[in-house]
């Protein structure tokens, strides 16, 4: 059977980018028109607040595919292929352990206290075994009716599979794990933080 590729975008996320970005439209708009002037100094930091709004809420993904999981987060995005991966866990977030270091996953983040309040034991139905911790418990963020249970889910059984296969008994190319910095971003931010700063102080 041909693997079927998995990419996960949180829409509440994308919605409040999209919110907050069409806020600073309105705010420039409203600036320029009332003080063209002041808009030079006072533009920035709603500029700013546009951009980090993005990169928080609009760029965090998932895409789990044949070879490996692609994290896509604020400021990295991390490629880490099925052999390195060494245990996946939800406690403050979906997480995946490599002997490189833990990589989380800012689209699914565990869910809130209230969320968790209705789970019943038929939340966990399916959940692998790979989930269970050193007691043999499970955390309500490993609840497949979660965002960020479903999502560890199909990746623990995709690796659990794998795995009992021998598939991955041959480890890990040390190369295969790559991080990638999203300079562009982390520059825009810098330049619009240091312009706000002088626009406002100036």
């Amino acid at each position: 059977m041909a693997f079927q590729e998995v990419l996960y975008r949180p829409v509440f996320g994308r919605v409040l980018a999209v919110a907050t970005v069409v806020v600073c439209a309105i705010g420039m708009i409203a600036l320029v028109l009332g003080d063209a002037a002041s808009a030079l100094r006072y533009a920035w930091p709603i500029v700013l607040v546009a951009v980090v709004a993005w990169a928080l809420f609009w760029r965090p993904s998932l895409r789990v595919q044949e070879h490996g999981i692609t994290v896509s987060n604020v400021l990295r995005t991390y490629f880490v292929p099925w052999p390195a991966i060494e245990r996946i866990d939800t406690r403050f977030s979906l997480t995946l352990f490599t002997a490189a270091g833990k990589v989380p996953v800012w689209a699914a983040p565990a869910p809130g206290r209230h969320r968790t309040l209705g789970l019943a034991r038929q939340d966990f139905d399916g959940v692998g075994e790979s989930a269970r911790g050193a007691h043999g418990g499970l955390r309500p963020a490993d609840a497949v009716s979660t965002p960020s249970g479903n999502l560890a889910q199909l990746i623990r059984g995709h690796w659990e599979r794998l795995r009992d296969s021998g598939m991955l008994d041959a480890g890990v190319d040390p190369d295969a794990n790559t991080v990638t910095w999203h300079w562009a971003t982390i520059t825009a931010i810098l330049v619009l933080a240091a312009a706000s700063a002088i626009g406002i102080l100036a």
